[in-house]
């Protein structure tokens, strides 16, 4: 069975040419803004008109009326559902620190009453089609993604680890957490080959943002970049261009909000100050392909 349309790739075009223009840059003092992937009240994930939630000590399942479908206790709190077919997959953080740090169990549920289906282990979670879920880990030797059947079966697995795309294909924003980093954007192809694309110099990227034709733009060590289906890459506008190894407590997010994008990039100022951080922001207009 192919990777979601992976037989499409021969008929893409390559990527059209985005562009941006920076509008506005802020340099302030103060707390970075730290990407959370749980935002009070608002529900992990959805589909059709059930949503599904999570709070310290549960997952709940609600329905278009407001109705509680089914609740699924566990120790922790979920940080992210993703839903596919009759399964929804959990992840979560424990509340006790572990040789994991605060990683949780990921629970792979099922959609319709909430039972447990197996417990699986991963930080990072996507959907894929059928009920079929990717899983992801990283540290301890562990830099992989497994993907997982509606039962739990364990059906592929490939040696690369970060920020799931999954559209044509499934593409990987890698994360490594390591200096000099080996990251790159790749593509997940059949038997756990992995199609390596360009080369990244930031080993914690931030969450990219996914264009409407399968641009991903990527925010790499102060650097604004574009890639496209074909793993084709150009950059878009430098920030703050940065060397990891020498900005230590460097922290960088990307977010999209119609045709404008927020771009932060959060530095130690001094490096030894753990609590003191000078924090740039720009708002850059971003400009469709003609």
């Amino acid at each position: 069975m192919p990777m979601p349309d992976e037989n499409d790739r021969a008929a893409e075009a390559p990527s059209p040419a985005w562009r941006v223009t920076v509008l506005d840059h802020r340099e302030v003092v103060g707390t970075p803004p730290y990407e959370s992937r749980f935002t009070e009240g608002e529900p992990l994930a959805h589909r059709g008109g059930l949503r599904i939630h999570g709070a310290l000590g549960e997952v709940t399942c609600i329905d278009e009326d407001g109705r509680t479908r089914w609740r699924h206790r566990l120790d922790g709190r979920p940080n992210a559902a993703h839903v596919s077919g009759d399964r929804v997959l959990v992840t979560t953080d424990s509340m006790e620190y572990t040789p994991w740090g605060n990683l949780g169990p990921a629970l792979l549920l099922d959609l319709a009453d909430g039972t447990r289906v197996t417990e699986l282990r991963g930080a990072r979670g996507a959907s894929l089609r059928g009920g079929r879920f990717l899983l992801g880990l990283e540290g301890y030797d562990f830099f992989d993604t497994w993907e997982y059947d509606r039962d739990g079966n364990r059906v592929d697995a490939w040696r690369s680890y970060g920020h799931y795309v999954v559209g044509t294909g499934v593409r990987v924003v890698e994360c490594d957490r390591s200096f000099p980093t080996e990251s790159r954007v790749v593509r997940l192809l059949r038997g756990g080959v992995v199609e390596r694309g360009p080369r990244l110099t930031d080993p914690t990227v931030p969450r990219p943002v996914v264009l409407e034709d399968g641009t991903v733009l990527v925010l790499d060590s102060g650097v604004l970049r574009a890639v496209g289906r074909r793993l084709d890459d150009a950059v878009l506008t430098e920030l703050l261009p940065l060397d990891p190894r020498n900005s230590p407590g460097y922290y960088g997010t990307l977010h999209r909000t119609g045709d404008r994008l927020t771009a932060t990039v959060s530095l130690r100022t001094p490096p030894e100050d753990h609590t003191r951080y000078t924090v740039h922001t720009w708002t850059l207009a971003l400009h469709r392909p003609a």
